[in-house]
């Protein structure tokens, strides 16, 4: 067997490798969290569904525009109410609870890999999980997933150190953390531990260890007294539309055909991972090249089947969204820390990443050139709104990212693995300054502005054409689905227009416009 990858600590390094982790965190999670409005659909959905808890004052079940919504169970909804209730409305208070259950995330990363492999380990596995490109998008947004990959972390580093240690303890917070997890997003919390410690196991040998486990009394009866008192106050409530709706619907169905046209081949998943772990293309590259090293190693074989389990039974899933696969990046992550003192060639290491910024550097060009070929004129007008957004101040941050890159691929006197933490922090520095900007401006500024409007008109409000549910959240009212009718406020795409009756235009924007229908 292979003698298990330790970074050696440096006294000299160490303090400011843990500075750079806060400094991940706080830019990553926590830059402009409020600056940019809602994206839809997710974003919607959830904030309203919080938003009609709190006016209905029911904590148990959740509305969506006046309708249950049985896509997510409840613990994300509580968390998002608790933050509205003691900051007021706004994009930032509900973004506020997801932005929290990230950093816990990466210091969840931080302190297991510092616990097994040590400080220097534990610092860039939290450091890469906090600034890869996919985790800054979602560890901010107003939905469960933080929640969950927080809840699965949890669960997998203690079911991991039980097997090791064969500590109760560890056990019991696995059960807790898979508990709080059927509350976050419900069975893929039992799922990916389960399969993964089962294969994991099997490959050693310890079946009858595997089993013992998981039919634990005290254990199991500890996730029953966490996660069943809401399901079944839920069933009690809502009978068999919700079993139906959640557990059919959004659980199996979900995995057996594609939902709302979420769908894709069995390679969908790879050019994701491309575009997620940026900018951490070389380490990842490094573990797929060496795969037979990683599974001689306990903790990497570990984490290997972590990643490739979640990978491969979301790939046979009918419905395929992006964010799926990210249940098992963490596991990846610190595969890819591990890998890091193996990299030799500086330049190689920070390839991705410069090429990164020049990317950014190109993309206003890029859209300008790109946006009058799209034929569908919604998304035409979408994109032609943005490049003032990636204008001036960008260019600066972008061209300063990139050459500050360039210059670490020849200054040595900067240790490879800061090295590569700077750029990460400098990519989500862009992403959430800038790139996340440029795309609210482009889809969901409209829908802001449009709302406003709709807030103060007196007139139902008919949304056609469209599903956005943020509108429901700025405009503060329920709206019908239909077709409209004489005398009502229509929230549609501009390209939808001419289909309408007479009808003045009260607000028009990137695609999107609100009119008020004449009465006959």
């Amino acid at each position: 067997m292979s003698r298990p990858i330790t970074l050696e600590p440096d006294s000299g390094h160490l303090p400011v490798m843990r500075l750079l982790l806060m400094l991940c965190i706080c830019v990553s999670f926590f830059m402009g969290l409020g600056a940019v409005p809602l994206f839809d659909l997710d974003e919607g959905a959830f904030t309203e569904a919080t938003r009609e808890m709190l006016l209905r004052r029911d904590f148990v079940s959740t509305w969506l525009n006046g309708a249950p919504r049985f896509d997510k169970p409840i613990l994300i909804y509580w968390l998002q109410a608790a933050s509205v209730s003691l900051f007021g409305q706004s994009e930032w208070a509900f973004r506020l609870p997801s932005a929290i259950c990230a950093s816990l995330w990466v210091l969840t990363v931080y302190a297991f890999m510092r616990k097994v492999r040590g400080e220097a380990s534990g610092l860039l596995a939290g450091a890469i999980t906090a600034t890869a490109a996919g985790i800054t998008v979602i560890g901010r947004a107003a939905i469960a997933d933080a929640l969950l990959n927080w809840l699965i972390v949890s669960a997998m580093a203690s079911a991991w150190l039980y097997l090791t240690e064969r500590r109760r303890l560890w056990l019991y917070l696995t059960f807790a953390a898979i508990g709080a997890g059927l509350l976050a997003k419900g069975p893929v919390a039992i799922l990916v531990p389960g399969a993964v410690t089962a294969l994991y196991c099997l490959s050693r040998g310890e079946v009858k260890l595997w089993l013992r486990t998981v039919l634990d009394i005290r254990g199991i009866a500890l996730l029953i007294a966490i996660a069943a008192p809401w399901y079944i106050l839920q069933y009690q409530r809502q009978g068999d539309a919700f079993i139906q709706g959640f557990f059919m619907k959004h659980n199996v169905s979900r995995f057996s055909a594609p939902m709302h046209g979420f769908d894709g081949s069995l390679f969908f998943y790879l050019p994701w991972l491309l575009v997620a772990t940026l900018p951490f293309t070389a380490p990842l590259f490094k573990v797929l090249r060496g795969l037979k090293p990683v599974w001689a190693d306990p903790l990497q074989r570990f984490c290997l089947i972590w990643f490739a389990f979640v990978l491969v039974f979301f790939s046979l899933s009918g419905t395929k969204l992006p964010h799926y696969v990210f249940y098992g990046y963490s596991g990846l992550f610190m595969l890819m820390a591990l890998h890091v003192p193996a990299l030799r060639s500086r330049v190689w290491m920070l390839m991705a990443p410069a090429l990164f910024f020049a990317g950014c550097l190109l993309l206003p060009r890029a859209l300008e050139a790109f946006a009058p070929r799209i034929a569908d004129p919604y998304y035409r007008e979408a994109l032609g709104g943005v490049n003032h957004v990636l204008a001036g101040p960008f260019l600066v941050a972008a061209t300063a990212a990139l050459l500050i890159t360039l210059g670490m691929m020849r200054w040595r006197r900067v240790p490879p693995a800061m090295a590569l933490i700077a750029t990460g922090v400098m990519q989500a520095g862009l992403i959430a300054q800038f790139i996340l900007p440029a795309a609210a401006e482009a889809q969901q500024s409209p829908i802001r502005e449009a709302a406003w409007i709709a807030r103060e008109r007196p007139e139902t409000v008919v949304m056609w054409g469209l599903d956005t549910p943020s509108f429901i959240v700025y405009s503060g009212r329920l709206v019908d689905k239909r077709t409209p009718r004489a005398g009502d406020t229509v929230l549609t795409k501009s390209k939808r227009l001419a289909a309408l009756p007479a009808h003045e235009v009260l607000f028009q924007k990137n695609g999107i416009a609100l009119v008020q229908l004449k009465r006959e």
